[in-house]
């Protein structure tokens, strides 16, 4: 399982918001590559190599995070873990 700190450090190298989508993942990714890619840095290949490398991880880790994410759209679940407006009131701010 995919560590907290790692979702973190490939989500900031990528550039990405918390409420990223994968499509806004993919366009970044490809919006990098083209950015390092090494044929564009013939001064400094290194450099490049060693950032389209990491580019590369990061988005491996965030697709495995989206492949893997679990989530639970079933009705009865929801009607169980949805407060009502009153619920979520008491909850936020207190009862009286």
């Amino acid at each position: 399982m995919l560590s907290f700190d790692t979702l973190i450090k490939a989500k900031t190298l990528l550039g990405l918001s918390d409420k990223a989508t994968l499509s806004e993942i993919k366009i970044r990714y490809k919006t990098m590559m083209k950015q390092w890619h090494p044929d564009k840095h013939r001064d400094d290949p290194d450099t490049a190599h060693a950032m389209s490398t990491q580019i590369n991880e990061a988005y491996a880790i965030l697709l495995e995070y989206c492949s893997t994410y679990e989530y639970n759209f079933d009705e009865e679940f929801l009607q169980n873990k949805t407060l009502t407006p009153q619920e979520w009131w008491t909850k936020k701010f207190g009862g009286r």
